[in-house]
């Protein structure tokens, strides 16, 4: 009766409610890992060993994984095919991955699986085409001295171990160690022939010129959107310019020494120019010498001045007297913003070129369909004349288009006549002259154009080779079909739509 409100002798004190009975549970403890990885789109930055990774597991712990549990399942393991492939065809499937995946990360992950992979892995004759991120601590953070030292540690383990034999080495996003890097593959790695750093910071002009004197395969030079004064740049022109063949640069106020280097005569074997701008550039545009240039470059292949507001420059006298780029067969002027190119610009950058397969004029408006028809390019197979800027204020012409096909409807694959205002009817001739005498077109961009139903139709009829079809923003497309097609089978459903809707007018009438 009165013991309701006392606890019953040899009990002990009453528990809370929600607690359960048992041992109270440890914490587990969570070991370190013994190496530091990041993963990117496109690159794997480093792997960094961490020798006290194995300081953290406790003894006791240890021990308890190495007991076996009583009535617990034997451990599955593998048939042991890995180590029984010779190492020749071992060798061969890394080969394989490395060029789909990359020689980072895929190397690093095959050699941790065991001592054979690590041997295969280990070879240098795998390692030719390196790309390297940046991983250690988060971007706009000051790295401890710690992680610095590790840093330059695995990096100089890397380079002399596996990277005798490199060819290509790219280095991304990088504000520290870029001049110890370029300054140890200079030192172990003599078979270097392209060496890109991109977005990187703190570029010095004597890692610069050690790379291109001690790298006598060095070839191609990728520089764009890094901190990197013009000196520097001048320097390794000097050294190995007479054999460089690939160039990238980023625009700056200081391109313009550079550009006068190359005018001279610096680089006679180049064939790849790639000058590109950021997306903020300022008032400042670049001045060109096209025949200068000409001279300078005679073996040019590939010219690119992507999104930069440049102007021709006055040749003087040697306009007459300098022979074009005969050896070229891409040349892209592509722009959203201002553009000083016109049909008299174009004539003196192509005069000579006969083998042009690429032209990419996007941005270009004040080049006229009359201008590109009298280009000597004979088979031209892309062409890109879009306009991707606002046509408010521009007086584009309103026929052409036909012009254009007819005069490389043999030869072309890829045209995009973005925003023009062709008219119907000159569009319709076009697309009807591209689709006979068995078209090769393989992509056709008309987003913003007058297109009409009928032609879309007749020229899907008749082109099987088309996989790339743009009509957004057509305005006299029926409703539903104004968007892009990809793949056959989406080309087949956007001509089965057009043909469904000519059924259904013709049940009108």
């Amino acid at each position: 009766m009165g013991s309701e409100g006392q606890s019953a002798p040899g009990r002990g004190r009453k528990r809370r409610a929600g607690n359960k009975p048992g041992k109270r549970k440890r914490r587990a403890h969570q070991p370190r890992p013994s190496f530091y990885i990041h993963h990117t789109d496109r690159d794997m930055l480093l792997l960094i060993s961490n020798q006290e990774g194995e300081g953290d597991v406790p003894v006791s712990r240890r021990r308890k994984e190495a007991t076996e549990t009583p009535g617990a399942e034997p451990p599955v393991t593998d048939s042991g095919w890995g180590c029984s492939i010779p190492l020749e065809i071992l060798h061969g499937i890394f080969l394989l991955l490395v060029q789909s995946e990359g020689a980072v990360p895929t190397l690093c992950r095959l050699s941790r699986v065991c001592r054979r992979w690590n041997q295969v892995a280990s070879s240098p004759h795998l390692w030719l085409r390196v790309s390297i991120g940046f991983c250690w601590g988060d971007p706009g953070k000051k790295q401890p001295p710690k992680t610095q030292s590790k840093i330059r540690e695995t990096l100089e383990w890397l380079i002399k171990e596996r990277l005798s034999l490199m060819s290509e080495f790219s280095l991304h996003h990088w504000k520290t160690q870029v001049p110890f890097v370029v300054k140890t593959l200079a030192a172990s790695c003599p078979r270097l022939s392209s060496l890109t750093l991109s977005h990187c910071t703190g570029v010095s002009a004597d890692s610069l010129f050690t790379a291109a004197q001690n790298c006598p395969e060095l070839l191609s030079l990728n520089l764009q959107n890094s901190q990197v004064e013009s000196p520097a740049v001048l320097g390794v022109l000097d050294v190995c310019g007479p054999r460089l063949q690939r160039l990238f640069l980023t625009y700056s106020n200081r391109l313009t020494a550079i550009m006068s280097s190359l005018t001279s005569g610096s680089c006679p074997e180049l064939r790849v120019l790639e000058l590109s701008t950021e997306i903020k550039q300022g008032e400042s545009h670049l001045q060109i010498c096209i025949e200068t240039l000409q001279t300078g470059c005679p073996k040019l292949e590939v010219l690119r001045l992507l999104n930069l507001v440049w102007s021709p420059k006055s040749g003087g006298r040697c306009v007459s007297e300098a022979l074009g780029f005969v050896h070229l067969q891409e040349l892209c002027l592509a722009t959203s913003s201002y553009s000083f190119v016109s049909d008299s610009v174009c004539q003196r950058l192509l005069r000579d070129s006969a083998h042009l397969k690429i032209l990419d004029l996007r941005g270009c408006y004040r080049v006229t369909p009359g201008g590109i028809c009298q280009l000597p390019c004979v088979d031209l197979e892309r062409l890109y004349l879009g306009i991707y800027c606002s046509t408010k204020n521009l007086a584009l012409p309103r026929t052409g288009c036909s012009l254009i096909a007819q005069r490389w409807q043999h030869s072309l694959q890829e045209l995009d006549i973005t925003a023009h205002s062709y008219s119907e009817e000159d569009l319709a001739q076009a697309l009807n002259i591209l689709s006979t005498r068995g078209s090769h077109l393989h992509s056709l961009n008309l987003a913003g154009t007058k297109v009409m139903s009928p032609a879309v139709r007749e020229l899907l009829s008749s082109c099987p080779s088309l996989m790339h079809l743009d009509l957004s923003s057509c305005r006299y497309l029926p409703r539903g079909m104004k968007r892009v097609y990809r793949g056959e089978q989406d080309i087949r459903q956007c001509l089965a739509a057009l043909t469904e809707e000519l059924r259904k007018e013709l049940d009108t009438e």
